[in-house]
């Protein structure tokens, strides 16, 4: 009987696409026997990993959740961890750090997205300087001193410009060629501000309380809430393209 690969002996195929709970208890069962969906959502409730949500409420899983998970589940088995260390380690590679307690031999979790409301790990996230920033997005400086002037442009205390900055840089160009300038923008930065003060307002109750759980509790509860915001914003804006559109053909 073959003995099932550990998960840090090396490398292994990895899962592809958003899965569903079902889909990652099967990607993880041949190295973990014990894991079940409930293991899974328990592990989700204590912050250790956020997957996304469908609009229908489903939970679906990217590769780099799965890797994710697989950390905990190695670290907790080989090394006896205790959810608490496990999750400072987590919080430590989130923010680009590498834990002085990491067991030897344990290979850390892989790149995440940074759109992950700050929960991403540190191999995925990078910053550019400002030339870099001109010219990977092909704004030019003229464009980022404009997105500057309206507040547009995110950039952290030592001036480095992380992808979220690129994103706005790249989506200027885009609008630029339509005429759409960084003045024409304004609107989209008082409508984040709106939005992040709705997350804000909502996750305040769960803020003011102190225990253990509270920290990922609100930063799962501010994803969500972000989501939905974002897919309802992408939704009007569907519904009412569709209606002009009929009104132009008609």
């Amino acid at each position: 009987m073959t003995e099932p690969q550990h998960a840090d002996a090396g490398p292994r195929t990895r899962p592809s696409g958003r899965l569903g709970i079902g889909e990652v208890v099967a990607a993880l069962e041949s190295d973990f026997p014990g894991v079940s969906a409930s293991k899974v959502r328990f592990l989700e409730d204590r912050g250790l990993v956020l997957p996304e949500r469908t609009p229908a409420g489903y939970r679906r899983y990217r590769p780099e959740d799965v890797d994710r998970l697989r950390f905990v589940l190695t670290v907790q088995r080989d090394h006896f961890l205790p959810l608490k260390v496990i999750a400072a380690q987590l919080a430590a590679l989130d923010r680009g750090e590498v834990p002085a307690d990491l067991p030897g031999g344990v290979v850390a979790p892989g790149a995440s997205d940074a759109s992950r409301l700050g929960r991403e790990v540190a191999a995925g996230r990078r910053g550019w300087t400002r030339s870099e920033l001109a010219e990977e997005s092909g704004a030019g400086e003229e464009l980022l001193a404009e997105l500057d002037q309206y507040s547009l442009l995110p950039a952290d205390e030592d001036g480095a410009y992380s992808s979220h900055a690129m994103e706005v840089a790249r989506a200027a160009v885009v609008l630029a060629g339509h005429g759409l300038e960084p003045r024409h923008l304004r609107p989209f930065r008082a409508a984040a501000d709106r939005e992040l003060g709705l997350v804000e307002r909502a996750v305040a109750p769960l803020q003011a309380r102190r225990d253990a759980d509270t920290r990922p509790r609100v930063a799962r509860s501010a994803q969500e809430i972000a989501q939905a915001s974002l897919r309802l914003h992408s939704a009007l804006v569907a519904e009412g393209l569709e209606q002009w559109d009929d009104g132009a053909v008609g």
